[in-house]
């Protein structure tokens, strides 16, 4: 199934994602032909049970699908959509076929059937139909709001990606469910984390690629810039992060089925985070000034890599919560970690949001 899935949405975004189109996108608008086309695909619903409208495939098969989306810099919420219906199905509630938003934070609360608060940091909040969030208490209960009946307040990413604050004042949700006793109230964190990580590996990889084909084709002193030792030094520092940051991404993903796997998603989330500022400075090193021009592919991938590194945790975030876990666990738990992929303190958990 995976070879399927890579296979289609690799076809799919090289033939409609371009340039021109992530520059459109960045200046507001929304890509009507592109999501259509992913809604016949049936990606955003991929991970859904079959029983709830889905097609019941696991994360590791859809590592791959959203890989591409970072390696293609894909101006839409595909990401956050499968999450939402995985999200959803599990829930016992049906996939919806439609771009939907996430709430990595909110204030939500609920007074009888309605619910008002603040939802912040919604990735396309303005674009999508619904959002889903999560309202802690004895049971988190999960709720689904419509965009439409939010006070949206918009803002960007370094990427130009919206982030938009949606607020709801007794609105009625367009569904409810109570969210299974084994998921944490920060469910809607941890898997975001995982998709950034998959995202940013393959933002590396273009990356990687673009600095490759430039410093071979890019000539100096008569010969190919890659010809030269301290050229060479870079691109193989790039290719070590960028694959670090690939492996990682794939086990996190290959890892997490029913349940988010935290110690994957942790060290995931680290790898790319170190490997993008890394990998994005040298990339610049290697094109100088040109890569930074408005026209020029790099600064799609790499102001990208500089957005998700950040996003649902920074560097820092996870590198301290692994080291609580592996500290609280003692010595001895260190290496069965490592070997086993799983370490007693470190569990998906309400946290604070850096």
């Amino acid at each position: 199934m995976r070879e399927l899935f890579e296979s289609t949405i690799e076809r799919l975004l090289t033939d409609l994602v371009t340039p021109d189109l992530i520059r459109h996108c960045e200046a507001g608008q929304w890509p009507t032909e592109l999501w259509a086309a992913i809604e016949e695909s049936g990606f955003a619903v991929a991970a859904a049970p079959e029983d709830q409208g889905g097609s019941g495939a696991s994360w590791g098969d859809l590592v791959g699908v959203v890989k591409a989306a970072g390696r293609h810099n894909l101006p839409l919420p595909l990401p956050e959509t499968m999450l939402a219906n995985w999200v959803l199905g599990r829930c016992g509630l049906q996939a919806r076929n439609a771009p939907l938003g996430i709430a990595m934070r909110s204030t939500l609360s609920m007074d009888g059937a309605s619910v008002s608060g603040t939802l912040f940091d919604v990735p396309w909040g303005r674009d999508v139909e619904q959002v889903i969030s999560l309202i802690p208490g004895e049971q988190t209960m999960l709720v689904v709001l419509s965009r439409r009946d939010a006070e949206i307040s918009t803002k960007r990413n370094t990427a130009g990606e919206p982030r938009d604050d949606l607020g709801f004042k007794n609105a009625t949700p367009i569904a409810t469910a109570m969210l299974p006793d084994q998921w944490s109230d920060d469910l809607l964190w941890w898997g975001g984390a995982m998709l950034r990580t998959a995202q940013m590996a393959g933002a590396l990889e273009t990356t990687l690629d673009l600095s490759t084909r430039y410093a071979t084709e890019r000539v100096q002193f008569g010969k190919p810039i890659s010809a030269f030792q301290a050229i060479q030094h870079q691109l193989a520092q790039m290719a070590q992060h960028t694959g670090s940051a690939v492996v990682s991404a794939e086990a996190a993903f290959a890892e997490s089925n029913d349940q988010l796997a935290a110690w994957q998603i942790a060290a995931a989330k680290v790898c790319g985070a170190e490997a993008a500022g890394a990998v994005a400075a040298m990339a610049h090193a290697v094109h100088g000034a040109i890569g930074f021009t408005h026209e020029h592919a790099l600064q799609q991938g790499t102001r990208r890599l500089w957005a998700w590194r950040s996003e649902f945790g920074n560097l820092g975030h996870w590198a301290q919560r692994l080291g609580r876990a592996v500290s609280q666990g003692g010595a001895t738990s260190l290496w069965p970690a490592v070997i086993a992929g799983h370490l007693a303190a470190l569990s998906p958990s309400p946290v604070e949001t850096p």
